[in-house]
């Protein structure tokens, strides 16, 4: 069951996607672009944290689960290592199979999501499109479903 936290930040990311699509201006675009860049690293770093509170939260102690989700707050802005070194922490066969998993495409999506986030968070100047971060978000959407998936949510 998907935790309502992720459903949540899925549907008004989903939505947003769909009202920028059809913008002309491509300027306003390419704004739009990198606000929801923004959105789309915020929601992993939300997914990750939330999935694995809500496993936690289902097969262990209270004692644990508290320190579970102390440790998951430090999780920021997660490029794929980061995540699959969460996911090692809690079964290192989950980690293999999630590296195999989302090897190629869609490492490649959330390293590029997390990076274009620090670059537009410190100033720096981006060239992301909107259909490439279509693109990401896409991506960053079957990682989070394969997350579930490992951990029966």
């Amino acid at each position: 069951m998907k935790t309502i936290e992720i459903v949540k930040y899925h549907q008004r990311l989903s939505a947003l996607f769909d009202r920028i699509k059809d913008i002309d201006d491509h300027e306003l675009k390419a704004h739009w672009a990198r606000y929801l860049c923004i959105l789309s690293s915020g929601f992993i770093e939300t997914s990750v944290r939330s999935i694995y509170s809500a496993y936690t939260r289902n097969l262990a102690h209270p004692n644990i689960r508290n320190y579970v989700e102390a440790q998951l707050r430090r999780l920021q802005n997660p490029k794929m290592q980061q995540i699959l070194n969460v996911t090692r922490a809690f079964d290192p066969t989950w980690a293999d199979n999630l590296a195999s998993e989302t090897e190629g495409e869609i490492k490649d999506s959330i390293d590029s999501i997390v990076a274009n986030r620090n670059n537009i968070a410190h100033g720096r100047d981006v060239g992301v499109s909107y259909s490439q971060v279509k693109s990401w978000y896409d991506n960053i959407v079957k990682l989070v479903d394969t997350l579930e998936s490992q951990c029966g949510i």
